[in-house]
């Protein structure tokens, strides 16, 4: 009996030797000695509040103001605020899969690179995506925004593996796409454009500044050109996984423009200027209301880039009537802006 005890003991020790090494392999990380500055917009613009010593980005602050290190954020209402995260963390050489959970809009960068691009309105969704890193410290900056409702950011990652490597007899079979990351790569040869005259720039469903906003791109950005429209004043570009179209205006086609093909197969729909003659364009996410009042009830959910008709007004010009995909209802003005027409033109409903 005493001699089995040792025994015993020994496959103890190497089952948890086992156990903590797997452990370690699947590990989430979210780093640590995190900085970020919280502003209270949702473009990232304004005066900002730093906050330093966060040890990971996980908070789930629900429907109230963000509380970070245990204290509020000072001046940050509960909604439409945005922050910028930095730190520079230290990785092994290999693969990492990252995992990404916000509510509203986050952008990943590593090492100047955008990895993940997820900056628009959108309820609670979590993306992931593999990223291969050298040996060694590693800048990130995760850039987040909050609309309304609730307000999650949570980015994390996992030691995959160590790469492949590349070498003269590889062994044949079938393999594995990872998925995209970064900015999509362009042919040699291929019509490309650069964004220089924003420093967030709208990308859209239709050639249409009504058309819906599918995401946004950043200045000094490249992207491949797929087409134009036929004025040559909008261009379909190839985004990581999509397409979209970006107004000229702001951008350097380092080609002549006129030799993109003409895409004619898109169908814009809801054109909220044949309504009546005067549209709004949201730079918040906000709730639609059924009166001109926060008392009143929801009725829907008026995304970030939102375009809408402009149907009626309170008399002290705080709350617009809109048309918001289909439904009519009341939007807090100040977070609004005029894109054509006149407010002038707009009734006053009493």
């Amino acid at each position: 009996m005493s001699k089995r005890i040792p025994i015993i003991v020994s496959l103890l020790i190497v089952a948890l030797l086992f156990t903590l090494v797997l452990g370690t392999s699947s590990a989430q990380e979210y780093g640590f000695n995190w900085s970020a500055t919280f502003y209270n917009t949702p473009t990232l613009t304004g005066t900002g509040v730093p906050v330093t010593g966060i040890n990971g980005i996980n908070f789930n602050w629900g429907t109230g103001v963000p509380i970070v290190n245990g204290v509020a954020v000072p001046g940050i209402a509960a909604d439409n605020f945005s922050a910028a995260f930095t730190s520079s963390q230290t990785f092994l050489d290999g693969v990492y899969t990252f995992t990404v959970t916000s509510d509203d809009g986050v952008r990943v960068i590593i090492d100047g690179q955008v990895v993940l691009d997820r900056f628009i309105g959108r309820v609670e969704t979590t993306d992931t995506f593999t990223h291969t890193m050298t040996a060694g410290v590693h800048s990130l900056r995760v850039e987040y925004f909050e609309g309304i409702d609730k307000a999650i950011v949570r980015v994390q990652w996992t030691y995959t593996g160590v790469a492949p490597t590349v070498g003269p007899s590889p062994t044949p079979g079938p393999t594995n796409t990872p998925a995209p990351t970064g900015l999509p790569s362009i042919p040699g040869g291929a019509m490309s454009a650069v964004v220089i005259r924003a420093s967030v720039l709208n990308i859209r469903a239709a050639p249409s500044m009504y058309a819906p906003r599918l995401g946004s791109v950043l200045r000094g950005q490249e992207y491949q050109v797929i087409g134009r429209d036929e004025n040559a004043r909008w261009f379909l570009l190839q985004l990581s996984g999509f397409q979209g179209w970006a107004l000229g205006y702001y951008l350097y086609i380092r080609d002549n423009e006129f030799n993109a093909p003409v895409i004619s197969d898109y169908v814009l729909q809801d054109n909220p200027a044949s309504v009546s003659g005067v549209v709004a364009t949201s730079y918040g996410t906000l709730r639609l209301r059924a009166e001109p009042s926060t008392a009143a009830a929801q009725i829907g959910r008026i995304v970030w880039g939102g375009v809408m008709a402009v149907t009626g007004k309170t008399r002290d010009g705080i709350w617009w009537r809109v048309v918001w995909k289909g439904t009519t209802g009341w939007a807090y003005s100040p977070f609004l802006r005029i894109t054509e027409g006149s407010l002038a033109d707009v009734p006053v409903i009493e």
